[in-house]
């Protein structure tokens, strides 16, 4: 199969692939639309199995960020950078002042963040080498780490999540999270000040034993948090978790946490919806990170300060737009994934032909 041929490539505007033999870097970058405005999206570094795993990645997180950016009603298009290799054992700041030049190759069309395995302060080798990175700090216009306002959007759409599928607060629900690092950990320490009960899991055994102590989340192996007797199921680690194999194992009537593509397919989407589950696409929930992000671009522009007040009105107004994917999820009478992607391709294509036109 070709890179044109891929279901994930959906109309692409580039992809491009960049290797620097000094450092070891081998990276993708995928530029999925500028139509709403220069690409934005994170930077994942993962040990991927084979170049072809690194580009479908690639590409599956960029189009997701066009639907993320779209809905968060954000003058940025999507794209995903990803760096083939293992976070814990093959950093180096040269690598990343590497990655920082294949940035400022693509020519302004993608501004980069950290993501899974990538840090700010791995980022600000990086910023060395061009201006398109955010995220940082240091600086007037600096976001700092997006994780935190990942994290509060999620929350915020669990509790939107429980009123709408169990018509009651947080107090006494059970939230099952399945990775607890950046997005996650965060995520357990508001839903345990809410009075949820917790149960938690992560290939990271000494994150995993923080947050479980300083919550009082329950711990289980990483293959058992399907099986969870909890009334929320949050993914917030990697992809796909929610799958033909999974899904009749979970417990849970609302599906809402912080990973990307948590839905292996679009199949899934519509089994979870035929079983009474309510799910609140990722790409809407998630999109805290983002708009921090878009807050510093913004900054950065216009030489100003980053403004919170701005960050917390576009959080606020997203959050109506879940509740608009959720209302007409139950009027329409299909799965929210589905009514979440035509509404996210409508606002991609309405600025592809302003942009036209202009």
């Amino acid at each position: 199969m070709t890179l044109f041929d891929s279901p994930a490539f959906e109309g692409h505007e580039g992809v491009h692939a960049f290797s620097d033999e000094k450092t070891g870097l081998k990276c993708i970058i995928a530029v999925h639309s500028t139509a709403r405005g220069p690409a934005a999206g994170g930077c994942r570094m993962w040990p991927y199995p084979s170049a072809d795993a690194a580009l479908e990645d690639a590409l599956r997180l960029s189009r997701a960020m066009s639907y993320k950016n779209a809905m968060a009603d954000l003058a940025l298009g999507g794209g995903k950078a990803v760096v083939i290799g293992d976070s814990r054992t093959q950093k180096t700041p040269a690598l990343f002042e590497a990655f920082g030049r294949a940035i400022e190759d693509v020519g302004g069309k993608y501004w980069t963040a950290e993501d899974v395995g990538v840090s700010p302060e791995d980022l600000m080798h990086a910023r060395t080498q061009t201006r398109y990175v955010a995220g940082l700090t240091g600086h007037p216009a600096a976001s700092g780490d997006p994780s935190p306002v990942t994290a509060e959007g999620v929350f915020r759409g669990i509790q939107l999540g429980v009123r709408r599928a169990l018509n009651r607060d947080l107090d006494g629900i059970t939230v099952a999270i399945q990775g607890v690092g950046h997005v996650g950990g965060f995520l357990a320490d508001k839903l345990h000040a809410a009075g949820a009960k917790l149960i938690v899991t992560d290939v990271n055994e000494e994150i995993l034993r923080e947050v479980a102590g300083r919550t009082g989340a329950k711990v289980v192996a990483p293959a058992a948090i399907f099986d969870a007797e909890a009334e929320v199921f949050a993914p917030c680690a990697l992809g796909g978790a929610v799958n033909a194999d999974t899904l009749p194992r979970l417990r849970a009537k609302v599906i809402a946490g912080g990973a990307n593509n948590q839905l292996a397919d679009p199949e899934t989407g519509r089994s979870v919806y035929e079983r009474g589950l309510l799910y609140l696409p990722d790409y809407v929930i998630n999109g805290g990170g983002i708009i921090n992000v878009a807050g510093e671009i913004r900054a950065l522009d216009l030489g100003e300060a980053f403004d919170p007040a701005w960050v917390e009105m576009k959080l606020s107004t997203l959050m109506l737009t879940l509740d608009e994917v959720l209302d007409r999820s139950r009027t329409e009478r299909r799965p929210t994934d589905q009514v979440a992607n035509e509404m996210a391709r409508a606002r991609i294509t309405l600025a592809a032909e302003q942009k036209a036109a202009a």
